[in-house]
């Protein structure tokens, strides 16, 4: 009898072994899903002309107020594995394309529900994953042709372009003047017709003023004031410019030693011998005719000490000093100079020209302008003003968002109307195309279809729309051929997104999709979570 009851006992246990063994990858699937959905829903509000703001307060008591998707996940405090995913997300959005970044966050927290839900069918996530990436494919097809090509050459639709990013931020008021400003200065540092780096524009923020008074300086602006304090110019005309990276002070050994003096006149010689020393380096810098002189700053020791200045001064060379190590590539780039290591190495093949270099008042504060510039065009400056550092910080985000989508257009000249007008077009012919399909596929790719439809029901619900009566109309309007009807959040209701030129880089929308499928699909193929030892 006890052998009996040991045989029947022993498949029970091997069948719970069994359920535990299949009920944890769908667990942490589950718990996968829960967080990156949080994360989503966290910040889907903000999207949209209408979205809301966040208030981002640090530990030290910093506030931020921000609708920009990559800032406000960048400061946001995340724990879970696959929440920091939707994170990387945002980031990878903001390089690929510099805009959507809170589009493609929801796009994948709408993604990851319908997964949940066809995994509660008992679909295998590999094969939910496998049909979202050759949907997301498809759908990159789709936006292809419902792209128009847009010519480079006409300001105003690219200005009606970069206003459509802007009027989703905190400073969307001043559109008007950010977005020709953001038009200019990409389209000045274009250097071929597919290349432009927003590394060739400098941006520099000062306090006072309003944001109107941002301005487009055609040449270099820095954040240093000049060293006329110290009895120094504060103007040059005809500069002749040179930048060095070795120190005008006294030398030093390299190793600690202990000089005792036992009279007066031997410290008398050795500050002679020191400023000796100093007025010989500041007379081989005039020699090579500089009459501006950019000082790197050391990490060591202070690059000029206060008789070098006083040298300076008398020889009529303006001085800035404290350069950074990383603004030293921009302004060489600028300038058409190059960086000098050493005395020797001092001569005026060396030297950038300029036709005036001058100190200008910003606010409480002061900055050093360059201009006229002979082969101005490389690169581009811009001074950007604000009232308090909330709106400075904001208009800085906003105006790298409308650079990054003008800079879309030089990488792929293409454009497709926004208002949500996209997705729903995507969401109807991916529905479309799975009635084709047969097997689970099918199902998976009209989940998909009607995941995307996420960005137009967010835009009408905080625009303060009825949401779900906004997007039946909109599909119907689609269903009828209008592929351009869009949700207009200023006049709440729904109109040719064209006429009101709401208008978007096809980048944009193909990378978020994109992203967003490959995103989901690392969550999906993810069945276990492992500790690591430190060792």
């Amino acid at each position: 009898m006890s052998k009996a009851a040991a045989k029947s006992t022993a498949p029970a246990k091997q069948s719970k072994a069994d359920y535990e063994g299949r009920s944890k990858p769908s667990q942490i699937r589950e718990s996968n899903i829960v967080a990156a959905k949080s994360v989503a829903s966290a910040i889907r509000t903000s999207l949209g002309p209408r979205g809301m703001d966040k208030m981002i307060q640090e530990g030290k008591g910093e506030v931020t107020i921000t609708n920009d998707g990559a800032t406000i996940l960048k400061q946001m405090k995340v724990i879970h594995p696959a929440a920091k995913m939707l994170v990387e997300l945002s980031k990878a959005q903001d390089i690929e394309a510099g805009d959507g970044t809170t589009s493609v966050v929801v796009l994948a927290g709408s993604m990851l529900e319908a997964s949940q839900k066809l995994l509660s069918k008992g679909i295998h996530p590999t094969i939910i994953s496998e049909s979202f990436q050759r949907a997301a494919a498809r759908a990159c097809n789709i936006l292809d042709t419902l792209a128009t090509p847009v010519d480079m050459t006409d300001r105003q639709m690219l200005m009606k372009i970069a206003s459509t990013s802007l009027n989703s931020k905190v400073v969307s008021q001043y559109s008007s003047v950010l977005a020709p400003i953001a038009v200019n200065a990409v389209l000045s540092v274009c250097g071929g017709p597919d290349s432009v780096s927003l590394n060739d524009i400098r941006v520099v923020k000062k306090l006072g003023g309003t944001v109107e008074d941002t301005e487009m300086i055609p040449g270099l602006l820095l954040d240093h004031k000049t060293c006329s304090s110290s009895g120094g110019v504060h103007r040059m005309e005809k500069a002749r410019i040179g930048l060095i990276q070795f120190c005008i002070s006294p030398p030093k050994t390299d190793m600690e030693n202990t000089v005792v003096l036992n009279d007066y006149t031997q410290m008398d010689r050795v500050l002679k011998e020191e400023r000796m020393y100093i007025l010989n380096i500041v007379k081989e810098i005039k020699k090579a005719g500089c009459n501006v002189l950019f000082i790197q700053k050391s990490i060591l020791r202070d690059a000029v000490n206060d008789l070098a200045l006083h040298f300076l001064a008398k020889m009529k060379i303006l001085v800035v000093k404290d350069i950074e190590r990383d603004e030293v590539e921009f302004i060489c780039k600028t300038l058409n100079c190059r960086p000098i290591a050493s005395l020797d190495h001092f001569n005026p093949d060396m030297l950038g020209t300029a036709e005036l270099v001058e100190e200008v008042q910003t606010g409480s504060s002061k900055i050093t302008k360059v201009t006229g510039i002979q082969n101005q065009g490389k690169t581009m400056s811009i001074l950007v003003r604000g009232s308090n550092k909330l709106v400075l910080d904001e208009a800085e985000r906003s105006l790298h968002d409308a650079l990054c989508v003008i800079r879309c257009l030089v990488k792929k000249k293409q454009l497709i109307p926004g208002g949500g007008a996209p997705e729903i077009e995507l969401s109807q012919q991916l529905t479309a195309h799975s009635n084709t399909l047969a097997g689970i596929e099918q199902y998976c790719v009209r989940a998909f279809a009607q995941s995307l439809e996420i960005i137009p029901y967010t835009l009408a619900e905080n625009a303060g729309l009825n949401a779900i009566q906004t997007v039946t109309e909109l599909r119907n309007r689609h269903a009828n051929g209008e592929k351009t009807a869009g949700i207009n959040v200023r006049k709440g209701a729904i109109t040719n997104i064209l006429d009101e030129s709401v208008l978007q880089p096809l980048l944009v929308s193909s990378s978020a999709v994109s992203l967003a499928a490959e995103t989901v699909r690392c969550i999906l193929k993810i069945d276990d979570v492992i500790q690591c030892i430190r060792g």
